[in-house]
């Protein structure tokens, strides 16, 4: 680890954390009981670590502090599963366990299939 690194990690955290809030909060409506702004974020940051560790691995050559800015930086504090928790549990002590449910099995699953989408997208491509 070197301190390029770990300030690659920290801008990207910073634009990563910013852009969780724009999109969030683009989709997110007081009105809305399911957190779909989070569930949104979630399944968009695995689809794009897909995309990323995909074309790193295969078609680009990334540096170590690109690699670090783009997947533990930038897609660490845009998806994030604090928040994921917190929503989790307010449905859950609010009764809504059906959407409870439904949130964690969907954002667990469609997270892992939108970043397997990512990596068919960059093989093929």
């Amino acid at each position: 680890m070197t301190l390029y690194v770990l300030i690659a990690v920290a801008l990207g955290g910073a634009a990563g954390s910013l852009a969780r809030y724009a999109v969030a909060s683009s989709i997110q409506q007081p009105s809305m009981e399911f957190p779909w702004g989070i569930f949104v974020v979630n399944v968009s940051g695995g689809f794009l670590m897909g995309i990323i560790v995909e074309l790193s691995a295969l078609k680009l050559s990334i540096s170590p502090e690109m690699r670090a800015f783009l997947t533990v930086g930038v897609l660490g504090g845009y998806t994030t599963f604090s928040t994921f928790s917190l929503d989790s549990a307010l449905l859950i002590e609010r009764g809504a366990y059906a959407s409870a449910a439904a949130y964690v099995a969907g954002s667990a699953v469609l997270s892992i299939l939108a970043l397997f989408a990512g990596l068919w997208i960059v093989r093929i491509v």
